[in-house]
């Protein structure tokens, strides 16, 4: 096994797909026991030749590092023979970021934040009240008979007292229907602001530095952290959110609320969105050629099962679904 490099700096810049695929190609050959002493010198060549190697061959050394205990029966030039059994054990596991987290130091966890977008509510949540890991959902029936459902990588944090009903979105995305109770408000906290349910069912699903929200039937107020804004969304309508007031409105799209059944619900959707959305289920890397990415997709897709998603999307599109590794997966034009 190549050893270990430094981590990058949190601020690196994330190297293109191209180069992370290369990254991965050459990961794959050199933990395969097949490489001669040349691959092992151009490999070191192409990492020494520029900084954006080194940034995705470290990311490469990350990913595959959750997924070590794979490589004990698998070569990776096999991978994609495999691949069913792996995912296999990979969903029965459950294999979020806890042991990574648990054991990481700063750098680790500047990387992780380049690459995943953790926040420190990500590593809040896996001491919240309710959680889900990645590709995981749940429902929960609250005591006053409202109902919440967690998406994928999700968690809250919930707080009932005589004169309200709390739900803290510590991270991730939430489906609400709420149970009726005219002496106690429910009331829906993120970072960038209080939502209060005005007899509804509503979505929502807190980003980085901004709060989506969707409603589906009654209303809901929105009250700005920073400025104390105040704004009613009907049903029928979404609104993103920051810190500093509403950026956006429009109609709620039906894909945050498809998510309950199991569906990615794409009507005229970019690939690229497509697969932003599929990533929030899956462990590991699924990348995307630049020159695909703006293709337009259609359809219902199952979110419980990845892998059957890419495969409807490969039958629709011109593209090709390439596995290096069993959690390393490429989608590219097809030949």
């Amino acid at each position: 096994m190549v050893a270990h490099t430094l981590l990058p700096p949190s601020h690196a810049a994330e190297p293109s797909n191209a180069v992370l695929e290369q990254a991965a190609d050459w990961y794959a050959l050199l933990c395969s026991h097949q490489a001669t002493d040349d691959d092992k010198s151009r490999w070191h060549e192409w990492l020494q030749a520029a900084a954006e190697h080194r940034t995705a061959w470290q990311y490469v050394e990350e990913i595959s590092g959750r997924f070590a205990s794979l490589y004990e029966s698998v070569d990776p030039r096999m991978a994609a023979a495999t691949l069913a059994r792996a995912n296999a054990r990979l969903r029965r596991r459950r294999r979020a970021l806890a042991g990574i987290v648990a054991s990481a130091g700063a750098g680790m966890l500047g990387w992780l934040a380049w690459r995943n977008a953790l926040l420190p509510g990500a590593v809040l949540a896996w001491a919240a009240d309710y959680r889900t890991g990645v590709g995981a959902q749940r429902d929960i029936v609250l005591e006053d008979g409202s109902r919440i459902w967690l998406n994928t990588a999700s968690a809250i944090n919930v707080a009932y007292d005589t004169s309200q009903r709390l739900v803290t979105l510590v991270d991730g995305e939430i489906f609400i229907a709420t149970a009726a109770d005219a002496a106690r408000p429910f009331l829906v906290d993120t970072d960038q602001g209080r939502l209060r349910a005005l007899g509804t069912r509503f979505n929502v699903l807190q980003g980085q530095d901004q709060t989506r929200m969707a409603v589906y039937e009654g209303a809901v107020e929105i009250r700005i952290r920073s400025s104390n804004t105040v704004a009613v969304i009907e049903a029928g309508r979404q609104a993103v959110f920051t810190r500093d007031g509403i950026t956006q409105t429009a109609a709620a799209d039906p894909a945050r609320e498809a998510w309950t059944s199991g569906l990615l619900v794409a009507r005229d959707l970019a690939l690229r969105d497509v697969v932003a959305e599929l990533r929030r289920y899956r462990n590991g890397h699924i990348g995307l050629a630049d020159g695909i990415a703006g293709l337009k997709v259609y359809g219902n897709f199952p979110v419980r099962d990845t892998d059957h998603a890419l495969a409807m999307l490969a039958t629709a599109l011109p593209i090709q679904v390439r596995r290096t590794l069993p959690w390393w997966i490429s989608i590219e034009p097809r030949s």
